[in-house]
């Protein structure tokens, strides 16, 4: 006689079949499909594009009542439910986008036992008339999506969330699972604690994204910069650039426009309508660029995102993992991309000085700033610094970033960190004046400005001592003692002052090690497009053409039915289905992402598309 562990995998087995159209589960969904159906809670992270919506989507299937997502993603429910409908799902969603006939017509259907999965916004779960409402409904789980959401000290914190513990109190023998695409231990604590999620099973998946290739520039022209990555490795593909402020956001925005490259803006001084135009077309479109604030982004399911671009520094590692996860949810190779420099720091610096909240809370952004500074600065691969940060060991360099692609190289840096530090602290003790680094860097080099003459700084005993290195060079230098914590920013005007780590550094205490940038860095011009080519790339060119037809037959069904391409099919199937060339619905079943509902629903049409041109 099977066991119950049997008897749930024989159900989910079949679902997983049957309506996804895939043979198999990726890495441990089994055990946490098979933990949920059982009655037990979870707590799951699993990068983006790992297939955590399975984790909750087969238990909902599975289990008798409906699943209730709660999901802090109004502006793209509909996309979720859109699709989930295609694949032969009963989902639904409640929220203030609809209109009183809508949201009657969704209660009506949970309540009548019609639904299998019904997305509600954590602020609804607060409403009396929403909570009477499950009350009266049969519920099989809660699936609590987005869960780092609920860190206080998380870049994504929603107050709302930390109502969710009432999920718990409320109804005690309903499984709930809590799903993120990143945290660290410290976080993963956090959400348990706060959603009540005690005894609940973990299932922590690698961090690894290995279709990501992690590059981080020097910042010179950047915008001129991300243009030359657009078109020599990205021509005509999908992307998102993100900016610190709105203005960057705009001005970034039309100068893409302007050159060439279809871009839209997005971010919270953009009116509603605007942003909710925006981003649908990004969806339903192929190769917009959006560039926007970290505002955007959170449960875009695009699977064909080919880069995601950074034009200023993510303020922690979560936040810039969260961000570049967005790229390469399909798989194929996509590139995340941050230009980085010394103004970053200064900025960053500035703003943790002068942010609201007690010290507590600035020391804890100091900390997440650190982080990510050290991964910029690193002569290490990134990819293991990066896996290192939340708590997953690299055995090896992965060959796919920058450091490992073109080594750079790290230099004794302490005589330099010595010359600047005794230059900010001849001002400050002799002059008891303060400047910002160019000014100090002018002084190094000997350089007879109107500035220097003005303050006869031409006397400092450390005038032109500093000509062995270059202007950006010595940039490099107040770049790293600033993100080593050996210098500091002060002031509204970003001037530089000493820490009391300086002191060991002028002491001859301690060394300094700096990261020297390659001479010849891995350019953008000598790289291949690691985008839309490398879809087709072992495909031959009779398969070529028919993924090229199964495509332009995608966006006019998408267009029809005004849902998003992948809704349809993603790339990657299609792709298997040129490469197979199936010729009845019986061999097109058998391809990876072709459930019933899709086979019912396209087959024919896909057939069809197969046999035009076909030799007789």
């Amino acid at each position: 006689m099977a066991s119950p562990t049997d008897l749930r995998t024989e159900d989910a087995l079949p679902v997983l079949r049957r309506v996804f159209g895939y043979d198999a589960f990726r890495g441990f969904q089994r055990e946490v499909i098979d933990h949920v159906v059982g009655g037990g809670d979870a707590l799951v992270l699993m990068p983006t594009g790992g297939g955590k919506s399975l984790c909750y989507q087969i238990p909902a299937l599975v289990r008798d009542g409906v699943a209730v997502v709660v999901s802090p993603l109004i502006a793209l429910m509909q996309d979720q439910v859109d699709a989930l409908t295609a694949v032969g799902v009963r989902a639904g969603f409640l929220n203030s986008t609809q209109t009183l006939d809508a949201r009657r017509r969704v209660e009506a259907a949970f309540l009548a036992g019609e639904l299998d999965l019904l997305y509600l916004a954590p602020e609804a779960l607060g409403g009396r008339s929403t909570l009477a409402l499950l009350d009266r409904g049969r519920i099989g789980l809660f699936a609590i999506d987005e869960a780092h959401c609920v860190s206080q000290w998380g870049h994504d914190f929603r107050p709302d969330y930390l109502a969710l513990s009432m999920l718990h109190e409320r109804w005690p023998e309903v499984p709930r699972i809590a799903l993120t695409a990143t945290a660290t231990s410290a976080t993963r604590t956090e959400i348990a604690t706060r959603l009540k999620l005690d005894d609940a099973r973990h299932f922590v998946a690698s961090f690894d994204r290995p279709n990501i290739q992690y590059r981080i520039v020097p910042k010179r022209e950047p915008r001129k910069q991300l243009l030359a990555l657009l078109r020599d490795e990205h021509p005509g593909d999908a992307g998102i650039v993100y900016c610190l402020s709105r203005a960057s956001v705009d001005k970034t925005a039309e100068f893409l426009t302007a050159n060439g490259i279809a871009a839209l803006p997005y971010h919270a001084g953009l009116d509603a309508a605007t942003r909710a135009t925006n981003q649908q077309r990004f969806l339903r479109e192929d190769g917009l660029v959006m560039v926007a604030t970290i505002a955007f982004g959170m449960g875009i399911d695009k699977p064909d995102v080919r880069f995601v671009a950074h034009l200023d520094l993510p303020k922690s590692v979560e936040g810039y993992y969260q961000e570049t996860g967005r790229a390469g949810r399909d798989g194929l190779p996509s590139t995340a991309w941050l230009a980085y420099g010394l103004q970053d720091v200064v900025q960053q610096r500035k703003m943790i000085e002068t942010s609201d909240g007690d010290l507590a809370h600035r020391r804890n952004l100091a900390a997440h700033l650190d982080a990510m500074l050290a991964l910029c600065e690193t002569v290490r691969c990134r990819r293991v610094q990066l896996l290192e940060y939340f708590g997953e060991s690299a055995t090896a360099a992965c060959g796919n970033c920058d450091t490992c692609l073109t080594p750079p190289e790290s230099w004794d840096g302490t005589v330099a960190a010595q010359k600047l530090l005794s230059a900010v602290f001849r001002l400050d003790r002799e002059r008891n004046q303060r400047f910002g680094a160019g000014h100090c860097i002018d002084i190094l080099l000997g350089k007879q400005t109107d500035k220097i003459s003005q303050h006869g700084h031409d006397s400092l005993t450390v005038f032109g001592i500093g000509t062995e290195l270059s202007e950006a060079e010595w940039r490099g230098v107040v770049r790293q003692l600033l993100a080593e914590g050996l210098l500091a920013v002060e002031g509204d005007y970003g001037t530089l002052a000493l820490t009391d780590a300086s002191a060991d550094v002028l002491g001859r205490r301690r060394t300094v090690t700096m990261r020297r940038e390659p001479e010849k860095p891995a350019s953008s011009r000598s790289a291949k497009p690691r985008g839309s080519a490398t879809v087709v790339a072992d495909l031959d060119p009779a398969a070529a053409s028919i993924f090229e037809r199964l495509r332009a037959w995608r966006a006019t069904t998408a267009k029809e039915q005004g849902v998003p391409a992948y809704v349809i099919f993603h790339d990657a199937t299609l792709r298997q289905i040129a490469g197979d060339a199936p010729g009845s619905l019986a061999e097109l079943s058998k391809v990876s992402g072709v459930g019933e509902n899709k086979l019912a629903k396209y087959g024919e049409q896909i057939l069809a598309v197969l046999t035009e041109d076909a030799p007789a």
